[in-house]
């Protein structure tokens, strides 16, 4: 296990980025071109940065994440 200290800056910066990432994974899982495998690798990566942006946001704006997972998983 590893430790962290950030400050409150460092950490709105953390939760944006890994909020930009899941956005951008999700909107390419909706891309028909892209292929079953590489949107596999896809969900994994998007697995990881969920479960870190749960460490870093607020309970509010996670579920927002876990509500998009969740309707991308009832259309898959």
């Amino acid at each position: 296990m590893l430790g962290m200290l950030i400050n409150q800056k460092e950490q709105k910066e953390i939760e944006y980025l890994i909020k930009r990432e899941m956005d951008e994974i999700l909107f390419d899982l909706k891309d028909e071109r892209i292929d079953h495998i590489v949107k596999r690798a896809m969900e994994e990566r998007y697995k990881i940065l969920f479960s870190l942006f749960k460490r870093v946001a607020a309970p509010n704006e996670c579920l927002k994440y876990m509500l998009n997972r969740q309707k991308r998983e009832q259309k898959g």
